[in-house]
């Protein structure tokens, strides 16, 4: 299941990680929209300067340095 990671670049207090089954982000315009199964759960403006990462589970262990 995707989630993502929404940081705020100075305001790390107010970074947030959006994990929802299905979850789906759009772009419309200016706005940066996420949606689920019941439609928009959020929507963040360009303007805010947000970064929005998407953060995957790993789907299998990461190699071991020798």
């Amino acid at each position: 299941m995707p989630a993502y990671l929404i940081r705020h670049p100075g305001k790390a207090r107010d970074d947030i990680l959006i994990e929802d089954e299905p979850l789906a982000l759009t772009f419309t315009g200016n706005w940066a929209v996420f949606t689920d199964a019941d439609g928009t759960c959020l929507a963040i403006p360009a303007e805010a300067g947000a970064h929005i990462e998407r953060v995957d589970e790993p789907t299998e262990p990461a190699p071991q340095k020798e």
